[in-house]
């Protein structure tokens, strides 16, 4: 096999998909793994060291071990010694990966991925893969968007088994030996976060070889107690842990419709099979810590969107989440607000920020001291399925939080005796872009949120804004990830422009603080760039904006570009700092803005030495909408005028 095959083999089915997509390749069945390996394998136009130059190190790293070259050095380093090496004996990419048409209840197999780099083996590559093929096994019974209805509840289930095992490993260390602590466990529940009877164990789940024993009992029986062992577990757990009480046991795996099971035995003991994969543990040491967020969010893309029932959804790529929680850098006992929290992301971001700065390790965990005061974290959702998630990782990370369902925009869930709104230290969002609410919503607010301008019908995203400062206390900051227009459509128009007059009222009121722009293709649902936008009721630097060009810092990766940790550092200092740094920041005056028709795109004011960008599609469409929103506001006002000179009708002729 040669170099460019056993790179390939390293590739998920999305990867491949992607490519077949960058060279224009057509005629494969792309179903099936084997087929798309193998019409790249033999293309011309996919070399190896195109495939290397778009890939991670720390995905170079792992061919280097597959074929035995040494894995250390630089990127280029790793490349130039592949190259070199020429040909490998890796195994190809079939390995007996599952397709969506292929239904047979037996488990995946497939050759063990070493471990990445961070230590954690199920990163988001080999996540999607064990999803994908967990949603293989109950393909059929129910609509492809309800797949997450079954499977994120196991996963949460497997999380909370594999953290309890940890906790007493730890324990373990501590009183001798695991027997002595498993007994100590069993008499005092306490000593663990959350006590998961034998019932719910997963690796009592697991063994019970479910399909096995179904085809024991009878090869034409379709029930083998697996939809009612689940069920009985899940509400096992959620009443030694009232915590969890409408929260992991939401689901009825034995559930009935017309007398028929929904999903029978067979393929929830398939799904069990896939999730019991030895290679992956959920464990805190494990995975990421909004493993189940991304979870989500894979299933929501994967199999709802399609079918044009993700409502919008967005995921905020990990990394832009920390950046934003490095420069919000939450005080001991401070406030924090999310009003579309979906899975509960930014919030966790805060969360962990606090613990990074005052943390201290116990039984293998990092916790506060009883002197550090925690967060109060706040969160509204509006989708059942994200609201659920966010309260499972509120629970999972030990956080203060509230967390409600609910429509925001239209009926904010946090209020004052008074019905005003409820006001917080610090608010984090990512709201979904360019949202069209319609006008009522804005002038039939009783909750005076928007009194500096309301914005056009095809982008909500400055009402957004508007929101979450009416709920910043006098001292306090937000972080809002927007669509890169926010900060720039309408600057240079010759008339009144809905969201550029926003936009001049903020800056004028000097509470812009700072916008942060990144490279396009990190966030999912779209392939335009993002940016984040820093209000700030009482600046540090009055009259000033920080501006912070980040294009040029990010990894190539597939299927979106990444931020490396170094990246973080680099984007989040000079605002820590308040400097201005060449070709990444600059620090312009309120005035500057206005002398550039409030404009406040980062690469306005930084030049990274790249082309000049190119409007999105995205950001077409929305310019569109708003012109003809513009033009019909025009039109009224002259029907208006015409009428009151006596010649109404007369424009339409």
């Amino acid at each position: 096999m040669n170099l460019k095959q056993a790179i390939l083999s390293s590739f998920g089915r999305d990867d491949l998909k992607s490519l077949l997509d960058e060279h224009g390749i057509d005629g494969v069945d792309r179903r099936s793994v084997d087929a798309m390996w193998a019409k790249l394998s033999r293309s011309r136009s996919v070399s190896a060291e195109t495939l290397l130059g778009g890939m991670r190190k720390d995905e170079i790293k792992l061919v280097c071990e597959d074929i035995g070259v040494p894995g250390a050095g630089t990127k280029q380093e790793l490349i130039d010694r592949l190259m070199s090496n020429g040909s490998t004996s890796a195994k190809p990419a079939g390995n007996g990966k599952k397709t969506m048409s292929e239904t047979s209840e037996t488990k995946v197999t497939e050759e063990p991925k070493a471990e990445r780099s961070n230590g954690r083996a199920l990163d988001l590559p080999a996540l999607e893969q064990w999803l994908w093929d967990a949603a293989c096994t109950i393909r059929g019974p129910i609509d492809a968007p309800k797949y997450k209805n079954y499977i994120l509840p196991l996963i949460f289930l497997k999380r909370l088994s594999d953290v309890f095992d940890d906790e007493v490993t730890h324990l373990a260390a501590e009183f001798g030996d695991r027997g002595t602590a498993a007994k100590l466990v069993e008499q005092d529940h306490k000593l663990v976060r959350f006590y998961i009877p034998p019932i719910a164990r997963w690796e009592v789940i697991a063994e019970k070889k479910w399909n096995e024993l179904r085809k024991a009992k009878d090869k034409n029986a379709k029930d083998c107690g697996v939809g009612e062992h689940l069920t009985d577990a899940v509400r096992a757990v959620a009443r030694e842990n009232p915590r969890l009480s409408g929260v992991i046991d939401v689901t009825d795996f034995n559930a009935t419709t017309a007398g028929q099971r929904i999903v029978d035995d067979g393929r929830l003991g398939s799904l069990v099979n896939v999730l019991s994969d030895g290679r992956y543990r959920l464990g805190l040491d494990d995975v990421e810590p909004d493993i189940l967020g991304r979870a989500y969010e894979y299933l929501l893309r994967m199999f709802a969107e399609g079918q044009g029932k993700s409502g919008g959804e967005q995921f905020t790529p990990t990394q832009v989440g920390i950046v934003m929680a490095r420069i919000l850098d939450p005080e001991p006992g401070n406030s924090v607000y999310d009003p579309c929290c979906g899975s509960g992301g930014l919030l966790i971001k805060c969360h962990l920020r606090l613990l990074e700065k005052h943390g201290q390790k116990a039984n293998g965990r990092a916790k506060l001291p009883k002197t550090v005061a925690p967060l109060k974290l706040f969160g509204q959702e509006i989708e059942g399925s994200t609201y659920a998630i966010a309260r499972m990782n509120a629970v999972l990370h030990d956080m203060e939080a509230e967390i409600r369902l609910g429509d925001t925009m239209h009926r904010p869930a946090f209020t004052n005796d008074d019905s005003t709104l409820r006001t917080f230290d610090l608010v984090t969002a990512n709201p979904m872009w360019n949202q069209d609410f319609p006008t009522s919503t804005y002038e039939n607010d009783s909750y005076g949120r928007f009194g500096r301008g309301i914005p056009p019908g095809s982008s909500a995203d400055w009402g957004w804004v508007q929101h979450m400062l009416a709920s910043v206390g006098p001292k306090g900051r937000l972080a809002i990830v927007l669509d890169t227009g926010a900060v720039s459509r309408g600057s240079g128009n010759t008339g009144s422009n809905k969201e550029r007059d926003v936009r001049k009222q903020f800056i004028e009121d000097d509470l812009v603080e700072a916008v942060v722009l990144f490279k396009e293709n990190m966030f999912y649902n779209t392939t335009a760039p993002g940016i984040v936008l820093i209000v700030n009721r009482k600046k540090r630097h009055p009259g000033e904006i920080l501006l912070i060009n980040a294009s040029r810092l990010f990894s190539k990766g597939r299927p979106k570009n990444y931020l490396e940790q170094a990246h973080i550092e680099q984007i989040a200092q000079p605002y820590l700092d308040w400097q201005a740094v060449e070709s990444l920041s600059a620090i312009i005056t309120n005035a500057d803005a206005a002398k550039s028709d409030y404009n406040l795109s980062p690469s306005r004011y930084v030049s990274t030495g790249e082309e000049a960008e190119v409007l999105s599609l995205d950001e077409a469409v929305v310019l569109l909408a708003e012109a003809e929103e513009e033009r019909s506001e025009a039109d009224q006002k002259l029907d208006e005028v015409l009428t009151k000179l006596g010649f109404k009708g007369w424009r339409n002729g």
